[in-house]
């Protein structure tokens, strides 16, 4: 019985895992590719509303930002 167990319970995890794994729907964009649409909270910060050119919003997208560069920096914590 225990042998049983054990062995549904991997099958169970490894079934699991493929599901999450096959299940991510968004991939990163391409080198060269463009940024995909998200929005972002708007700072509660004045200054920091100012100074993103974001003030009197909830939310705001990147190319809402008043500036000619913005650089993102993206990182995996994991």
């Amino acid at each position: 019985m225990g042998k049983i167990f054990k062995t549904i319970a991997i099958l169970m995890g490894v079934l699991l895992i493929h599901i999450g794994i096959s299940d991510a729907s968004s991939q990163p964009p391409a080198v060269g590719g463009e940024l995909p649409d998200f929005s972002l909270a708007v700072p509660k910060n004045d200054d920091h509303q100012s100074y993103l050119g974001v003030a009197g919003k909830e939310a705001f997208s990147i190319p809402e930002i008043k500036a000619d560069v913005v650089i993102i920096q993206i990182f995996s914590m994991y």
